[in-house]
């Protein structure tokens, strides 16, 4: 049974801070194990790829060709798809797609009351990888959220890797990386995939940053090839809060809550309401709900394990602890949400209203639903198309703005110590 907690508890302020603290995801030492992995494929390439594919996935691929995915064999996955599966993808692709172009930021040129010359622009990042978990169980929806906002941007070149396990894969994913324009797709998973990626072999020539979601294995190599690319966040448990008045269908809150428990046992959902009576509706609606869902043993154990609801005073109460969690997803499932949101910092994404589950944004709404984790809303933003971009500053003097500006410089780089520094602005200064 989830945790209870209610304002009248004498130990509420202790309860909520242990809510807080709560850790979820669980430290695995693989760290060694993943060195020896990157280091391998650093050294061995291809070979290495292959023997960890051999290994780790019970898949033998005898040659580096045979790693990727030829068009015959995703347009044949394709075409194995149901058309009312790949009308939804291209539905929700076309979405995405028009979310974020929005997104795209706009560089500017002018010219300062000295003289100089000041701007910035914006560049797509050439060479990015897709980590995809593998397996029937695969997600295609997570596909074109991380793809879409990638190619939106300009990235000329983008590989997908997924894992295939004893040879299984769900067509929809080939399918999914066919709509969003991925380039080049790879049948291989693990930290091996990352080392691939990172440091390029014979056959898979290397990227620039990389992005998607893994095990711990996926996630301690994407820590430890950070620097030699871009990475884009480490991914932990889903979670999702959800604010609610007395005004709703306690069933409709109940499957909310659970449309996250199911996802991993690890995973978090957490209820905020002002009316006890309401509470304990939804807590039993979630008790009738589980016992028709497939996924009732993850779904269970997540909601026992961390699952909580929260009976505050008034709802604007809720809002200093919706800080502290920082949940990834937030419902504000309440008669005036707008007036609550504009009060709330720190937060992956934002529900509005009673008829905007979190399920419509892992699907069909636009916005990426790739999104900060584990209280990190407190310093990190969800993927976006400027995740994908580098922006450049662009500075230009001609010889009156910099005899200008150059006095000041000369004055800061010789309190520095830097003389050479100082030198380069008055050699010029001098000769002006």
């Amino acid at each position: 049974m989830a945790d209870k907690i209610t304002f009248t508890d004498p130990d509420f302020k202790e309860r909520v801070d242990a809510l807080v603290d709560a850790r979820r995801d669980i430290d695995v030492d693989v760290d060694d194990v993943v060195r020896d992995v990157l280091q391998n494929v650093r050294e061995k390439g291809d070979d290495a790829v292959l023997g960890y594919t051999e290994k780790f996935d019970r898949l033998s691929l005898g040659a580096s060709e045979k790693m990727r995915f030829s068009e015959a064999e995703i347009e044949e996955a394709r075409a194995s798809c149901i058309d009312e599966t790949l009308a939804a993808l291209k539905h929700a692709a076309a979405r995405i797609i028009a979310y974020h172009e929005k997104q795209m930021p706009q560089g500017f040129d002018f010219t300062d009351d000295d003289g100089v010359r000041l701007g910035s622009r914006w560049t797509a990042i050439s060479a990015v990888g897709l980590y995809v978990p593998g397996g029937t169980a695969a997600y295609p929806s997570s596909v074109l959220m991380n793809a879409i906002p990638a190619n939106v941007a300009g990235v000329e070149r983008l590989v997908m890797v997924v894992p295939t396990p004893d040879g299984a894969l769900n067509p929809l994913v080939l399918a999914a990386a066919s709509i969003a324009g991925v380039t080049e797709i790879y049948r291989i998973g693990g930290a091996q995939a990352v080392a691939a990626l990172a440091y390029g072999t014979e056959t898979i020539a290397p990227v620039d940053k990389i992005v998607g979601p893994g095990n711990a294995y996926v996630a301690a190599a994407k820590r430890q090839v950070f620097g030699v690319v871009g990475i884009d966040m480490i991914a932990g448990p889903s979670e999702i809060l959800v604010v609610a008045d007395a005004e709703i269908d306690p069933s409709w809150i109940a499957a909310d809550l659970l449309s996250q428990a199911e996802h991993d046992t690890d995973a978090q959902s957490i209820l905020i309401c002002d009316n006890e009576a309401f509470a304990d509706a939804v807590a039993a609606e979630i008790e009738i709900q589980l016992e028709v869902l497939p996924r009732v043993e993850i779904a269970r154990q997540s909601w026992n394990d961390h699952g909580a609801v929260v009976v505050v005073d008034k709802l604007d109460d809720a809002i200093p602890l919706i800080d502290r969690l920082a949940p990834e997803h937030l419902e504000l499932a309440v008669s005036k949400p707008e007036d609550l949101g504009k009060k709330i910092r720190n937060v992956g994404a934002i529900f509005l209203g009673r008829y905007t589950p979190e399920a419509i944004g892992d699907y069909i709404a636009g916005p990426s639903h790739v999104l900060p984790t584990s209280r990190s809303a407190r310093f990190s933003s969800g993927l976006s198309v400027q995740d994908f971009l580098k922006r450049t500053s662009i500075i230009e003097c001609d010889a009156d703005a910099a005899s200008k500006i150059s006095g000041s410089a000369e004055i800061l780089a010789g309190e520095e110590g830097l003389d050479a520094h100082a030198r380069s602005l008055t050699v010029r200064h001098n000769r002006s």
